[in-house]
């Protein structure tokens, strides 16, 4: 009985706030100024807002003009509102020959070039999984290193790339002159591989140097009788294949709390601004992927809570931050992440926004709703706008941790996803998501006003809550999250 009531007590603390917010909402957000917004990132004239472009980079000066227009400032420990992010692009080999211990192999049906990559040879050092002891013992100086992916307890290919990058490092830092994983899983066939990872890729270019060779092959230590052998070498022949240094950029910006104590604590408000560029033409011939759902509406939600919160700040501080990248594997994020002007402790949430597209009007769909103690917060704010607040209709798809979201959630900070609303990935959503039908005259504008009013209302209850928001107990975060903040 008792919990029974001091829940109720909650959830009407939680409307009064809501009721008490929401005139500041519609003071700030409004159709005229989405469309507007929406209608210039996903125009034409952005060519789809491909990393890289010119175009992207006039989006980026978009965003830095409305925080100057807002009045939000730059964060700490920057000099402006751009975190450039190094960046390389990767033209894909075209033929290739791999030899490791007596045994030759051709590229793509064999294995996969993820970087760099020269004519080489040396001899070869198996080192299992190639963890950083692994590594050191192996004496790899000048050798072939060989190692499966992964690190033996993680089973995510997904997961394995950035344990791919970790041991590409570390295996550089040593001087190795290549690192060859064995790829074996029935999670991600590796035709699905092949049509990813032989095409040009965009990377993230955080190495000093030439890049170290980094290959994927197409099997399992026990197909290689001979690799664990002494004195066995290989070689690689490859041909086709360059790379090409440039700088991104994140756009980041800041709003200091009200509140004495609440202002060292951080909510971070974050969406992607990149889309895929210029692709195949549609039936219609048209050719500009204008990402209008896919990310200029996530874009623009950010820019909505950025122009709110400056004019009527919150007791958390506030901080902005627009990714370059997403598209091409949530570059933007892991090196925000990885080189954030904040310490991560004292950014204790973030309510990402991203969208592949609607089918429900009368929803908002939180990747991650109930996987944080601001649920209920999120769902009244929802709830004041006339949207009901659901949660991932297809959990099969992993989609918590397949947006910038996740490389917060990975170190501890609470990260849910506002999204559209939609039920299923149906015709509807495949009509737009990545598609060059995805413009803005094909969304509907009275459900993005209450959509965008929804999520500033619910940043400014997250922001000005009494209690700090947190994982739920035994979410798979949740742990990493109290060494975080040493709860």
């Amino acid at each position: 009985m008792k919990n029974t009531i001091l829940g109720a007590l909650l959830l009407l603390s939680i409307t009064l706030l809501a009721q008490g917010e929401k005139e500041k909402i519609t003071e700030t957000v409004n159709q005229s100024v989405i469309k507007s917004h929406i209608g210039f990132l996903a125009s034409d004239a952005l060519k789809g807002r491909d990393t890289p472009s010119p175009e992207l980079d006039i989006a980026a000066e978009y965003i830095k003009s409305r925080f100057v227009q807002y009045g939000v400032s730059t964060a700490d420990g920057m000099d402006s509102y751009f975190q450039e992010v190094p960046m390389k692009s990767l033209k894909a080999a075209t033929e290739g020959t791999l030899s490791l211990a007596g045994d030759e192999y051709s590229l793509k049906d064999d294995f996969l070039l993820l970087d760099g990559g020269k004519d080489l040879e040396g001899p070869i050092a198996y080192v299992e999984y190639g963890s950083t002891e692994d590594l050191e013992k192996g004496k790899v100086e000048g050798k072939i290193v060989v190692a499966l992916c992964g690190d033996g307890t993680v089973q995510n290919p997904r997961a394995w790339f950035r344990i791919s990058r970790e041991k590409r490092s570390k295996a550089k830092e040593l001087g190795a002159i290549a690192l060859v994983e064995l790829y074996n899983s029935s999670q991600m066939p590796w035709s699905l591989l092949v049509r990813f990872l032989s095409r040009d890729q965009v990377g993230l270019n955080a190495e000093e140097g030439p890049s170290l060779t980094h290959i994927w092959m197409n099997r399992s230590v026990d197909d290689l009788e001979n690799l664990t052998k002494k004195k066995q070498t290989g070689s690689l022949t490859v041909s086709g294949n360059s790379q090409e240094a440039f700088v991104s950029k994140n756009v980041v910006g800041f709003v200091e709390g009200t509140d004495e104590n609440l202002k060292n604590e951080i909510v971070v408000y974050s969406a992607h601004y990149d889309h895929v560029g210029i692709g195949q033409a549609d039936d219609s011939g048209d050719t500009i992927y204008n990402g209008a759902r896919d990310n200029a509406v996530g874009t623009v939600t950010v820019l909505s809570a950025a122009e709110n919160i400056a004019r009527y700040p919150t007791k958390r501080s506030a901080l902005f931050v627009l990714f370059t990248g997403e598209e091409k594997g949530l570059l933007g994020s892991q090196y925000f992440i990885d080189n954030s002007p904040v310490e991560h402790s004292k950014m204790v949430y973030c309510f990402n926004s991203d969208n592949g597209g609607y089918n429900d009007t009368s929803i908002a769909t939180i990747i991650g709703l109930s996987r944080t103690t601001a649920g209920d917060i999120i769902s009244e704010a929802c709830k004041a706008f006339e949207l009901e607040a659901t949660d991932d209709p297809a959990p099969e798809q992993n989609l918590f941790d397949r947006s910038d979201n996740v490389r917060f959630a990975t170190k501890g900070i609470p990260a849910p996803t506002f999204g559209m609303g939609f039920t299923a990935f149906d015709e509807e959503i495949g009509k737009y998501y990545h598609q060059p039908a995805d413009e803005p005259e094909t969304l509907d504008y009275n459900y993005l006003e209450k959509f965008f009013s929804a999520y500033v209302l619910s940043c400014r209850m997250i922001a000005n809550a009494e209690e700090t928001p947190f994982w739920v107990e035994g979410d798979k975060y949740y742990e990493v999250g109290k060494q975080l903040y040493n709860r």
